[in-house]
């Protein structure tokens, strides 16, 4: 491995937030993702994107809000007038001549998976820890390439399990659907 790869990856890097993270990945473990599809269902609360790598090997599913969704769906319709709630932003990032340079999945907490967002041209820091729910559309739209590892991807496939199976099994359940009746 080139040994200037090898100071990079054992440096500290600089947190929007003080964290005691760390950051435990080799660039040769990173696999490039892009944007498959959707899936919106009705046995979830909500809807995941698809994500593959370019030989169509791996598959990671990302839970996102209803409102991501709307907007990545928006900004992918090549009929529609391109609008999006990232212009602002984007416009933003530039003036402050701010590039972000990749997007790399890095951990699951509880039902939410993060990134790590990496970026040039801050006078503070150079990267930023965001729910992935929170950054998949501003990613997409700003066209900045998006990693995992292989154990996160399997990790994700074994937490989307859990959320699909909990709302199968919520569905069922009186307290859970909204069809709980007092019998007397």
């Amino acid at each position: 491995m080139d040994e200037h790869i090898l100071k990079v990856l054992n440096t500290d890097f600089i947190f929007s937030k003080p964290q005691d993270e760390k950051v435990d990945f080799f660039e040769e473990d990173l696999i490039e993702l892009k944007a498959y599809g959707l899936s919106i269902s009705n046995e979830t609360t909500r809807p995941f994107m698809i994500f593959k790598d370019t030989k169509g090997e791996y598959t990671l599913p990302v839970g996102i809000s209803q409102i991501e969704a709307g907007v990545a769906l928006t900004q992918a319709n090549p009929t529609m007038v391109p609008a999006t709630p990232h212009k602002f932003t984007q416009m933003m990032l530039e003036s402050l001549d701010i590039q972000l340079e990749r997007c790399i999945f890095t951990e699951i907490k509880g039902l939410h998976q993060y990134v790590r967002v990496y970026m040039k041209g801050h006078p503070k820091y150079n990267s930023m820890k965001l729910k992935a729910e929170e950054a998949m559309s501003l990613c997409l739209y700003l066209k900045v390439p998006i990693f995992a590892t292989l154990s996160f991807i399997q990790k994700s496939k074994l937490m989307t399990a859990e959320i699909n199976g909990f709302a199968k099994s919520g569905a069922k359940h009186p307290m859970l659907n909204g069809k709980n009746q007092l019998c007397h």
